[in-house]
């Protein structure tokens, strides 16, 4: 999300004393080094966007924003240590290729974990509040922005809304535990942030976790013979959100863990909320004793939204951003079928990054021509035989061979990459997958695909790959 607002430049003689607060002509600049460094660094973002694997984006990079910027050095937030470590060691040289790139000069850049850095050093009495609010939320891994008043409510989001405010009212005693589930971007993680920004002020202990990051504190405990703290822990919680648990797929010994974590947090009557991609009945790369726990409570869905929710979703970041927009714009943008939430808040940011950059007024001919280029990475710009081929021609194989029954390592590697392209590049059910790569069921598409992306983080073969068939499809479209 964008925190940019459109306004004048304020010399520093007009700064003036506000409520008791001292706003220093350092505080100023400040403000000004973070509003230019989050510009640059999400026009950034959306190079890296079309250039990497969808789950590394949305993993590493997504929760990243830019807050300060100097004349060679740009400082980037990461939510946590291990995210700012993983990008340095693993991602460092695209995201500089990228840099370079788009703000056509070398920046060095550091990736600074949130809430250890201070944007008003100066003052005392700042720093204290927000150092105290830092802290809460490294504790607690919650964005305090995603609430239920930010939330826009439509036909398609009506019911998981409903269910995590009853959640959030009476954790474990309705509803428990709670399941949402829906393609990426629709909202489902901010629902997870609502509930815990609820009970966390109710007093309750409560923690938000990715599966990624509950598979590297088990192991880390496993490592470190901390495996009964790990258990303590968890077990002392009144709230656990557990975000995208279909990544737990292929960890067994992890899956194990949560099994036994999952039981004695419901047997105390202690809510649970589950985030995932996909139905219950299909997280096959599950253990069936999880996802049996999980359909004895409530699984709720968040659909892609409609015109008109799309519509009020845009009014509603435009009054929060104080950013006008006219009306046959919006209608223009809410007009379009994005696949997701954040896609069609990605052009409101671009918009708005443009309007901030050039200070000229946004026409709908210039809103069409400067959005164009970014709708090469949508689902619908590609087909299923433009991934057939792109996958084919990358490993040297024909398109019989990738659709057939072979089961040599080439022929297994490149169908799965396959599999798990055409499930993030097009809108084909699994079904239809299936279909195309040989009459193979719903099954054995998605273990293929949660394969490959299991891999993607581990292997650099394997995101080598992905990226050139990526780059190979979009250039086509462009």
């Amino acid at each position: 999300m964008l925190l940019l607002q459109r306004s004048n430049p304020i010399k520093p003689l007009e700064i003036k004393r506000d409520k008791g607060l001292r706003y220093t002509c350092a505080n100023f600049m400040a403000i000004e080094k973070l509003k230019t460094a989050d510009l640059a660094w999400k026009t950034v973002l959306g190079k890296l966007e079309l250039s990497i694997p969808r789950h590394s984006y949305e993993t590493w990079l997504e929760d990243t924003k830019g807050i300060s910027m100097t004349e060679n050095v740009l400082d980037v937030e990461t939510s946590s240590a291990f995210a700012a470590s993983y990008l340095e060691e693993r991602m460092l040289p695209v995201i500089e290729s990228k840099i370079r790139e788009t703000l056509s000069k070398d920046y060095k850049i550091r990736f600074i974990v949130r809430g250890q850095h201070n944007l008003f050093s100066n003052e005392k009495n700042i720093t204290s509040t927000q150092t105290k609010e830092n802290h809460n939320d490294s504790v607690f891994s919650l964005n305090n922005k995603y609430n239920f008043e930010r939330f826009v409510i439509g036909d398609s989001n009506q019911l998981a809304y409903a269910a995590a405010r009853a959640v959030a009212e009476t954790p474990g005693t309705a509803f428990n535990p709670l399941v949402i589930y829906s393609d990426v971007g629709l909202g489902k993680t901010h629902l997870l942030h609502a509930i815990g920004n609820i009970t966390r002020l109710k007093g309750l202990k409560t923690l938000y976790i990715t599966s990624e990051q509950f598979t590297n504190q088990y192991v880390k405990a496993i490592q470190t013979n901390q495996t009964e703290k790990f258990r303590d822990d968890f077990r002392s919680l009144n709230v656990l959100l557990l975000d995208d648990i279909q990544f737990l797929a292929g960890k067994e010994q992890t899956q194990e863990g949560f099994f036994h974590t999952f039981n004695s947090l419901h047997l105390n009557n202690c809510q649970i909320v589950v985030a995932c991609d996909r139905p219950i009945e299909e997280l096959t790369v599950l253990q069936k004793r999880i996802t049996s726990r999980l359909t004895g409570g409530l699984t709720v869905d968040v659909q892609p939204p409609l015109f008109e929710t799309r519509l009020a979703i845009l009014l509603a970041k435009c009054q929060e951003l104080e950013f006008n927009l006219s009306p046959v714009i919006t209608e223009y943008l809410a007009e379009a079928n994005y696949g997701s939430i954040r896609e069609l808040e990605g052009s409101l940011n671009k918009i708005m990054a443009w309007s901030q950059f050039t200070e000229e007024k946004m026409t709908l001919e210039t809103c069409q021509s400067l959005l164009s280029q970014f709708r090469v990475n949508h689902k619908s710009a590609l087909s299923d035989v433009d991934v057939i081929r792109a996958v084919s021609k990358h490993f040297d194989i024909t398109t019989e061979t990738l659709q057939g029954k072979k089961r040599n390592k080439v022929a297994v590697r490149s169908r799965q990459v396959a599999m798990f392209l055409l499930r993030e590049e097009t809108d084909l059910s699994l079904s239809a997958i299936g279909k195309i790569l040989g009459g193979r069921d719903h099954s054995t598409i998605l273990h293929g695909r949660d394969r490959v992306a299991s891999l993607i983080d581990l292997n650099d073969s394997v995101i080598d790959d992905i990226n050139k068939i990526k780059r190979s499809l979009h250039n086509k479209n462009i």
